[in-house]
């Protein structure tokens, strides 16, 4: 499982840019995981292998150093 953290810089844009374009998430549903992320601190992005799920939070903390934000991601094993 994959889970979005919250801080208090990476901007609601950019977390659900990255939403859409690493977890390919259509535009209402990042929305509602961005907002989840913001009002209580964390958001499930989804459920995925254990190696694509590493991929995927490198990805972000990739995207996240790239742009500047300190977004964070876990990965728990269910």
């Amino acid at each position: 499982m994959v889970i979005l953290l919250n801080d208090d810089y990476s901007t609601m844009d950019f977390v659900v840019e990255v939403l859409m374009v690493i977890f390919h998430k259509k535009i209402e549903e990042a929305n509602a995981i961005m907002l989840d992320v913001h009002k209580k601190g964390k958001g499930i992005v989804g459920m995925y292998p254990w190696d694509i799920a590493v991929t995927k939070a490198e990805q972000v903390h990739a995207a996240a150093r790239e742009n500047q934000f300190p977004l964070r991601c876990i990965v728990e094993q269910i």
